[in-house]
């Protein structure tokens, strides 16, 4: 792992840096970002929280960060998160940071409650698939068919 490397909860003077990081993963998969500051704002510190969010930091600055949403099993109890982004700057990447995101956002979970975590990858990534298999991983399989509405 990099030299002075801190894996911590996300704070309101990492939103700069998140948002450059955001917009970078978005366009890696050939998307627009539309995100925006008050946007991450809103979801990480607003009145309803909807992501934990983690950051790496290498001495002072921001190399990568972990998004995480709460999931549910309510017929069985069980409470999990869904690792929805995860991500570290080209110049920061094979020096374990990635691993101790993952490590973040699975003691996270544990300190929640959760019995499991799920990561999701593009069908396509098979390097990002070994990743996570090699951390101990294995395929989620989805059961039934999954319906959307927009809502505006």
């Amino acid at each position: 792992m990099g030299e002075g490397l801190c894996i911590r909860a996300m704070e309101r003077g990492d939103l700069a840096a998140l948002l450059a990081m955001v917009v970078a993963l978005t366009e890696h998969h050939r998307d627009v970002a539309r995100v925006t500051i008050e946007s991450l704002e809103r979801d990480f510190f607003g009145p309803v929280v909807w992501y934990h969010g983690l950051v790496a930091m290498q001495g002072a600055e921001v190399v990568g960060y972990a998004a995480a949403l709460p999931l549910g099993r309510l017929g069985y109890g069980a409470r999990g998160l869904d690792l929805h982004h995860l991500f570290v700057i080209p110049e920061a990447r094979h020096l374990g940071i990635g691993r101790a995101l993952v490590q973040g956002v699975e003691d996270l979970g544990r300190n929640l409650g959760c019995s499991y975590v799920i990561i999701g990858t593009h069908p396509d990534n098979v390097a990002a698939q070994a990743y996570y298999q090699h951390l101990g991983y294995g395929p989620h399989a989805s059961t039934g068919k999954r319906f959307s509405k927009p809502l505006v």
